[in-house]
């Protein structure tokens, strides 16, 4: 499986495909359907759908758009569904003093549902924290897209709607469970490896329960 980073006028926010086998996930999209289509005809691929890390404005703005133009399901966690259509919860009006409301998605996602993407498959981790439905991708054990839950030098912010420190430790430890040595793609920042961002987090050995 292969990951192709796009970024421009995404607020921020990293926008990523997955690809394998001529078929590609759009992954927390801030940009536009041309852009995405783009990226993906230049890697001989066909967009199946979009698939949300978690609730908030910046990682869900175009979603609803790629899935009425190109015809394929959005997803986001259960637990982050509640957010699509409150201002408040995804958090423009925390940002923007504005309503904002997104159309539901089409699948609800859980911990543990696996997509296929060509003939490799995505694993969902469900890491709550940051937002109750934060979710990782566990991409044919080679690498992690991790959204807002672990970025290169720190964790998502858990001062918003959702937001809970003890989710987030708990959240940490299970992905430390994981190879270190594994490419982590994060919702915003620069790629990193597993191991090192969590040896960032001091927190997480000395946080008490």
């Amino acid at each position: 499986m292969k990951i192709s980073h796009i970024c421009p006028g995404s607020w921020a926010a990293n926008c990523y495909l997955l690809i394998s086998g001529g078929e590609a996930y759009v992954i927390d999209p801030c940009i536009s359907t041309d852009a995405v289509v783009k990226r993906a005809e230049s890697n001989g691929a066909k967009i199946r759908g979009v698939i949300m890390t978690h609730g908030h404005f910046d990682h869900i703005l175009t979603a609803e758009n790629i899935g009425r133009e190109l015809g394929v399901p959005t997803m986001i966690h259960e637990c982050d569904a509640e957010m699509l259509d409150d201002g408040e919860k995804n958090a423009f009006k925390t940002f923007f003093n504005q309503e904002r409301k997104f159309a539901p998605a089409d699948k609800l996602l859980k911990d543990g549902d696996t997509l296929t993407l060509g003939d490799e498959l995505i694993t969902v981790l469900h890491t709550p924290g940051h937002t109750k439905g934060c979710i990782c991708l566990l991409c044919t054990d080679s690498f992690l897209v991790t959204g807002d839950t672990l970025f290169s030098n720190s964790f998502g912010r858990i001062d918003l709607y959702g937001g809970d420190l003890h989710q987030m430790k708990a959240s940490l430890e299970t992905l430390a469970t994981l190879d270190p040595s594994l490419p982590i793609y994060p919702g915003h920042g620069e790629p990193s490896t597993l191991g090192e961002a969590l040896s960032q987090i001091r927190f997480l050995h000395y946080f008490n329960n």
